[in-house]
This record gives structure tokens, C-alpha cells and sequence, in this order.
């Protein structure tokens, strides 16, 4: 009996222990904050570029004490869908977006129930911020009798079809985040108005735009709803403080215990390319030059913020951007004074080629990452998902993050192996590629985007139906070597079909959609010409 007491006692105090043991074997959970920058080159980045000709002080200090990915890529060449493919580590062509980008009115994107990666961590004790530009689309109330919004960039005046003092539905309070503030989507798309949670801060009254670049009278962006406060200038410089902000808010938690996810991505330096008056002129080249520098010094504020509240050493700061830059930086000014914004890569944002997708990444975690590191492997933007399941100790379930995998061994120094085998890519018009190693097999016959030759073009229509190149040897993708290849043609294309029909490209149980399977046929009609394929116009 009384060998029997004392192994209850011992049973019981070991229930009661359970939890803090748990606790202790836990992975450490550190912040998380997810600068991500809107249409920046890797070319823009001096410590990646470093004959480029714009100065970015803060992110190469982020570098130095970091780690710098020179093999990074967004899943899409455009805003939205990398954007998709970020918080639910899903590629966007699984979504309904085949092509293109939504507008600043369009429905919500992310479907209900998906597993968002702000959703992931809020389960595992994390306070969610998302600051900036949303644009997964949000279901405004409309006005009676009004014709609702689809997924196309709208003309500015139909957003009058908004009823502006209701709520809005489906936004980011709605996938995860416990805070929002920010634009609904680009800044060259309507409404001009900040949203806060699940409000605009001021109704709209007046039809406004503004210049699509700082100086050049002519382009503008699409006219419509705004606000009489609302300048587009200061946009950067509110996220920017509203960001600072946040994290003072969360610092006292932080240090006690509960973490936080801080999603930030910037506006800048996509258009309106729009500088404040005290960086105008300070890169020499033109005012997207000047916009960078502008974005460096938000991430600057940024870091300054950790700093100041005691957090850097327990934060995990990621930096990158969602897609190459655009041609509305004015290539020829850029490249007359030896600035080349997408590096030595082909093509630019919305194209296939490597300049659409191939991106900065940096990676700073004080203890964890070495400082000062550069790794190689092909990663994706799309392994925030997998990567923060990681962090956290869970196992994503199988209706999650199919397209995701975890870089975190990378991080921590302990990966020898590839972590990731393949990578597809979509550009704006709807047209794949598919990466594994060197190889890079393209289903289209010229960019799929804005580049020569476009889509639609003469040039394009003469040339082959499929691309190959070996990235080892040729990075600008100028010899097509899918004649010589007809083996690793057919092998890339047959792995492609597999992954769209499987509904994951990662291990786990297939999520089986056959209405999707013809998918990847898109991109061999890459010939189309539609308005999605042209240079962005308001």
C-alpha cells in the first residue's frame, strides 16, 4: 500500500510538471518581423550589387550581421500572387488567380479555412501585425443596387460603388492577423485611404491620382476615391511609423514571453514612385533611385526600433522583396549611369525570366544565424510557411503549406543537402517554369511579361514553344538549349503535371485537383496579348 502511494505521488507530480518540461524542450521561439519590399531589385542592394549605384546602409548592415541568399525567388513575377503564396505557402496558381494581379477593391483571395502563416503562430502564442500593402483583396460593402467588384484592377471611379463608412469583410483580421494597418493594395490602385483592422480611418469624398513618378508630368495613376488627406508620399514614412510603433507596443509582452509576427510589406519602390522632399536627388540617377534609398532608411527605422527596445537579439528579421523591378524605374536612365536594378539577370518584374523572380533575401538572427554567412540554396518565398511550423516545433497538416519547405536548417547551419529540389514560377499572363538544379525549363516562347519578347509580339511567335536553359553556365538565359535536351524537357514538364495534378510539390498526402490539371497548359499559350501583359497603365 505504501509503495503504492508513493508511485501515485510520483505519477501526480509528474502530471503537474508536464507542461513547464514541455515548455523548456520547446523550440525558442523568437519575433518574427517580414520586411518585404514592393518591385526591388536584387541589382538594388549594394552588398549584393556591389557595382550598383545606389546606397542601402541599413540593409547591408542587416546583411553583414546576417545571412545573404543569392539563390532566392518569388513564386509569381507580380505582387498578388507572391503575396498569396507568402501566407499560406501555397503556389497562387492553385488559387482562383490564374494570371495577372487583383485590383484594390477585388474579393478576398485567400480561402476560408486556409491555414495562414499569421493564423499558424497565433495558435502557437503569437500577437499578429500586418502593416502595409495588403493587396489579397477584401469584400467592401457596396452601395444598393451596386455591381460587385471582380478580380480585375479596377477603372478609380467604379470604387465609388463602395460604401466607405461600413466594415469590410474578409481582410487581413480575417486570415490571421490580430492587427492591421495599412492600403488595400498598390499605391497606384484606388482606394486612397489607410485601413485600420476592418475600417478605412476616412471616408473618401474627392476623386484624386497622383504622378506615377516624382517630376514627370503626364502618367498618373488611376483617378478615384480618396481622401483630402491622403498624399501618396507620405505613405512610406506613415507604414514606417506606424511599424515603429507596433513594436514598441509589443515590447513589453516580448520581453515576458509572447512573441510577435510583425508582416511589413513596404509600398516602395514601386509606383507612384514618389520620394519625400529630403531624398529627392540624393542617388544621382533619378527619383527611383532616390525611392530606394528612401526604403533603405524605413528599414533602417525598423532595426533602430529593436534596437532601442532591448529585442534584436531575440528577433528573426527576414528582408527580401516580392518580385524583380519594374520597368517603370526607367531602365535606360538606371543603366546610362551603370545601375542595373536586376543585376545580371534577364527580363524584369512580370516576366518568367530570372529578372521577374530571382530576389534579394536576407536573413538576421542574432545566436542563431551566423553573422556574415552567404548560402546558395534555391529557396523560395513561399518557405515562410514551413520554415515558421518549424520554429514553432509543429507538423503542418496536409491541407497546409503544400508548397512550403523549411529553411530553418539552413539557417541554423545544419543543412548539408538541398532543402529544396524544385521551384516552380508563374509570370503575370499565366505562363510556368519550372527550376530543379541548374535546369530552368520555361513552357512559353518568349517572357510571359512585359519583356521582349512579349507575348503576343511577331518575335515571339517565331520562336520555340518551350525554353531550356543551364543556370550554371548561362544566368541571362540567352541560349535556349531545349533541342539539345529533349530528356530533361520532357522529365521537367512531366514533374510540373504531377505537381499541379498531386496538389503539392512537397511530401505529404495529395490534395487531388483535377480541375486544375490543365493549369500548366497556360503557359504554352503564352502567345496571348492581353491587357494583363502590358505595362502597367492607369
Amino acid at each position: 500500500m505504501k509503495r503504492f502511494l508513493v508511485a501515485f505521488i510520483v505519477t501526480r507530480l509528474l502530471l503537474a510538471l508536464a507542461p513547464s518540461i514541455e515548455a523548456a524542450e520547446r523550440p525558442e521561439r523568437p519575433n518574427l518581423i517580414y520586411i518585404l519590399c514592393d518591385d526591388l531589385g536584387y541589382g538594388d542592394v549594394k552588398c549584393l550589387n556591389p557595382g550598383g549605384k545606389i546606397a542601402t546602409p541599413n540593409i547591408d548592415k542587416l546583411a553583414a550581421a546576417g545571412m545573404i541568399f543569392t539563390d532566392a525567388h518569388s513564386s509569381s513575377a507580380v505582387c498578388s500572387p507572391t503575396r498569396y503564396g507568402i501566407l499560406t505557402g501555397r503556389y497562387n496558381w492553385r488559387s482562383r488567380l490564374k494570371s495577372g494581379v487583383l485590383g484594390g477593391m477585388s474579393p478576398a483571395l485567400i480561402e476560408p479555412g486556409r491555414l495562414t502563416v499569421p493564423e499558424l503562430l497565433k495558435r502557437h502564442g503569437y500577437h499578429t501585425g500586418g502593416i502595409g500593402k495588403w493587396h489579397l483583396g477584401m469584400d467592401w460593402t457596396l452601395r444598393p443596387g451596386a455591381q460587385g467588384f471582380s478580380d480585375t484592377i479596377e477603372k478609380g471611379e467604379e470604387g465609388w460603388r463602395a460604401d466607405f463608412e461600413k466594415p469590410i469583410r474578409n481582410g487581413p483580421t480575417s486570415a490571421g492577423f490580430d492587427y492591421y494597418f495599412g492600403i488595400s493594395a498598390s499605391l497606384d490602385m484606388v482606394p486612397y485611404t489607410f485601413i485600420e483592422n476592418d475600417h478605412v480611418c476616412s471616408v473618401p469624398t474627392l476623386n484624386r491620382d497622383f504622378p506615377m513618378m516624382f517630376g514627370r508630368p503626364g502618367r498618373t495613376t488611376r483617378n478615384g476615391p480618396a481622401t483630402a488627406e491622403f498624399e501618396a508620399e507620405q505613405v512610406l514614412p506613415r507604414l514606417t511609423s506606424q511599424a515603429v510603433d507596433y513594436i514598441a507596443q509589443r515590447a513589453s509582452d516580448a520581453h515576458a514571453g509572447r512573441p510577435f509576427f510583425l508582416y511589413l510589406p513596404l509600398n516602395a519602390p514601386h509606383t507612384p514612385i514618389v520620394p519625400t522632399e529630403e531624398w529627392r536627388g540624393k542617388s544621382g540617377l533619378n527619383a527611383y533611385g532616390d525611392f530606394v534609398m528612401q526604403t533603405d532608411w524605413s528599414v533602417g527605422r525598423v532595426l533602430e526600433s529593436i534596437e532601442k527596445h532591448g529585442l534584436a537579439d531575440s528577433t528573426l528579421v527576414i528582408f527580401a522583396s516580392d518580385n524583380g523591378c519594374s520597368p517603370e524605374a526607367k531602365f535606360d536612365e538606371l543603366l546610362a549611369k551603370a545601375h542595373n536594378p536586376n543585376f545580371q539577370f534577364r527580363g524584369s518584374k512580370a516576366d518568367i525570366y530570372e529578372g521577374g523572380h530571382h530576389i534579394p533575401f536576407i536573413v538576421r538572427w542574432p545566436g542563431k544565424v551566423k553573422a556574415g554567412t552567404t548560402s546558395n540554396q534555391l529557396i523560395c518565398l513561399n518557405d515562410l510557411m514551413a520554415t515558421c511550423a518549424d520554429i514553432v516545433g509543429v507538423k503542418l497538416p496536409d491541407d497546409a503549406g503544400e508548397d512550403s519547405m523549411s529553411i530553418l536548417p539552413v539557417l541554423l547551419g545544419k543543412s548539408g543537402k538541398s532543402v529544396r529540389e524544385t521551384l516552380v514560377h508563374h509570370s503575370i499572363n499565366g505562363s510556368f517554369s519550372i527550376r530543379q538544379g541548374k535546369w530552368k525549363l520555361a513552357l512559353c516562347s518568349g517572357s510571359g511579361g512585359w519583356s521582349a519578347p512579349r507575348p503576343g509580339q511577331a518575335s515571339a511567335r517565331t520562336l520555340p514553344a518551350v525554353q531550356l536553359y543551364d543556370l550554371s553556365v548561362d544566368i541571362g538565359e540567352r541560349r535556349n538549349v531545349h533541342a539539345e535536351h529533349p530528356d530533361i524537357v520532357r522529365r521537367l514538364t512531366q514533374l510540373l503535371v504531377q505537381y499541379v495534378s498531386e496538389g503539392r510539390s512537397t511530401p505529404g498526402a495529395s490534395q487531388r485537383n483535377q480541375g486544375d490539371v490543365d493549369i500548366w497548359k497556360a503557359g504554352q499559350q503564352a502567345q496571348k496579348s492581353s491587357a494583363e501583359t502590358s505595362e502597367p497603365k492607369p
